[in-house]
Order: C-alpha cells, then structure tokens, then sequence
C-alpha cells in the first residue's frame, strides 16, 4: 500500500508512519528520507515493503485498544482430573453471559465474552448427572438443578470467582476468589493485563483434605469430602454469617473458622468483611480461570522468576511440608503476587486449545 502510495506522490498517509514505527525506522535497517526539505518524512519505495510488515501489527494493537474499551473474556481451564461443570451468575443490573452453564471435561477449556461493565460470579460444580434436558443434580455447586443456571446462584459450599468489569479503559475492573460461601475445589485466577498493577489471586489449598469434622460434606459412596462448609452455613449463627447485630466490619471478626481458611489461602476472602487483602484491582481484556492449578507448574515458574536454580542462580525456595496442605498452599499463595503472569499463562497455553467459545 505504502509503495503505491509512495510511488505516485501521494505522501501524506504515510507521513504518519515515522510516529507509528520510530523505534524500527531509526535502525540501520530502515531509514527515514524526506521528499523535499520541508516535507514531512517518509519511506522510500524501496524501504517501504518492509514497514507495510510492520503494519501488519496494527490490527492486533487496535483490536487490544477495542477490547480495553469495550469487552473483557474469561478463559476457563478445567486442569481437575474430573469433569467439572462451570456456572455463571450475573449480578443485579447486568445481562447473563452467553452461557450460564456447561460441561467441562479434565484438559477442556472454554472462553466466555462479557460485556463492559459486567459483574458477576464464575464457580464449578462437580459430581454432576444430567439427562437430554438438562435436568439434573450436582454434588457441589448445584444451581436450580439445571445444566444452564439461567440466573439460579450456586448451592453453597463452593469457591467463587467474583469480578466486576469496568466501563471504560480508565475505569478499573474488581476481582477476587471468595471462600464466603465455602470451599469445593482449589482456583487461580490471572488477568491478561492491559495496564495497572494485576496480580494473580486465589486459593491453591485442598481445603476438603484439611476441612474440620464439623464443616465435612460427604459425597457419600466412599468418595469421601467433597467440600468444606463456611461457619455460617455450618452453624448459622449470625457472628459467622456476619447478619444483626454484626452486620458491619467493627462488630463481625474473624472466626476460628475463617482463620484457618484465611491461613490456608490469604489470597482468598475468608468472611464477609476480609476485604484489605482479598480485593483485586486491573484493567485486563482477559482473565484465566483454572481450576485444580498444577501446583508443581506455579511452584516451577515462582522460582524461576526470583533466580532459582532453574535460572541458573540461588538456591531453590524451601519446600513445605508436604504432609500439611494447608501449609503448603499458604506459603505458595503468598507467593502469587510475585508470579510472572507471563510464564504462567504461556506454560498453560503450550497444552491448552480453546474448544468452546461464547460470544
């Protein structure tokens, strides 16, 4: 396009091309000469083939621009060696996603679109059987007994991811995995960050394995937990559930519950009112939701970042004990500040294609 253009005088459309390509036509590669003294510069015909293969990049740049402004996705990986059934529920006042509900077998991901300004929630549920219609039950997560939740939240005890998108590319979305409702399965989630300071967040322990005798759900059959129960479903009283007279942050504390929960993933809400570190802040045009993260991977990347010895300096971080889960995942959720998004996005990426797309 470029050497037509320059070919037959006509230099303004590609006046513009020394701002968009500065930092490659100050090469010795391609050199940036004027068509007369007080013109502004282009590039020659002979040089110009080379800067239209820039431009090939434009389409990626304006369409990172478009979804900064106006969509976000969410990548949904299922790395359990189950099948899970992921639900979606929006919140008041915005549209349901494309999907409310759908089968995820172990190694699947899924790719769901929301529009600007969308707020909602994203669990699993497992242990599922649906017939053709889409009726059924789950043992966890269940949402009005249907395989689309069409805007039935889940049953509690479950993990939630809870996000609200932002309007504009100024305006900041808000994200963070809640154990307020309890737990059923361990969750990361990353955003694909377009500005701001995104981190990573989430819960990585095998709460079910820790999960005290009074707060157990059995899923019966010799399964053994399936989930961990809240302290406010467990017992319903209302210094757990955070309702009457504590219905405010000064009055409703942390119980011994939620502190072990709060140990196990300080990532992760605990209670109602744990919001000085649990809540998340970016502007992202994708977030990746992975359910059962490989620890091994996370715990591979983390090291390689600060210099282990898998890059070739340091020592190796200490190993927890692998007798106590919960240590174990607290010592490596606080480390989920520091991962490099990058490695840990492109690492899932090399094993992962996108079979489900919703728009």
């Amino acid at each position: 396009m470029c050497q037509r253009i320059a070919q037959s005088n006509l230099k303004k459309p590609c006046s513009v091309l020394p701002i968009l390509l500065s930092p490659i036509c100050s090469s010795q590669h391609l050199k940036l000469v004027p068509s007369h003294p007080n013109a502004a510069p282009f590039l020659s015909p002979m040089e110009s083939s080379a800067a239209c293969k820039v431009l090939a990049v434009m389409p990626v740049l304006t369409l990172l621009f478009r979804l900064s402004s106006s969509a976000c996705s969410f990548t949904v990986l299922n790395n359990c060696p189950h099948t899970i059934w992921p639900g979606t529920l929006a919140g008041a006042g915005t549209p349901e996603l494309p999907t409310t509900g759908f089968r995820l077998d172990s190694g699947q991901t899924a790719r769901i679109r929301a529009g600007p300004g969308w707020s909602g929630r994203i669990w699993a549920r497992t242990g599922c059987q649906f017939d053709d219609t889409g009726n059924g039950t789950c043992l966890t997560g269940d949402c009005g007994g249907q395989m689309e939740c069409r805007g039935a939240g889940p049953v509690p005890p479950v993990t939630l991811f809870e996000i609200t998108l932002g309007n504009g590319l100024d305006d900041d979305d808000f994200y963070d995995v809640s154990l307020v409702d309890g737990y059923n399965l361990p969750v990361v989630a990353a955003p694909r960050v377009l500005h701001g300071a995104c981190n990573a967040t989430g819960c990585l322990a095998d709460l079910n394995a820790g999960c005290p005798k009074e707060l157990q759900v059995d899923g019966g059959g010799g399964g053994g937990v399936v989930a961990c129960k809240s302290a406010c479903e467990a017992f319903g009283l209302d210094e757990y559930c955070c309702r009457g007279e504590f219905a405010n942050a000064n009055t409703c504390k942390p119980s011994p519950y939620s502190s072990i929960f709060k140990a196990a993933c300080p990532r992760a809400y605990s209670y109602a009112f744990d919001d000085g570190t649990s809540t998340s802040t970016c502007k992202a045009y994708d977030y990746t939701i992975i359910f059962c993260p490989d620890l091994n991977r996370l715990r591979s990347s983390h090291n390689y970042y600060q210099g282990g010895k898998g890059a070739g300096g340091g020592d190796e971080a200490e190993e927890p004990d692998e007798n106590t889960p919960s240590s174990c995942a607290s010592n490596l959720s606080s480390h989920l500040l520091f991962l490099p998004l990058f490695f840990l996005l492109r690492e899932y990426e090399l094993h992962w294609h996108h079979q489900q797309i919703w728009n």
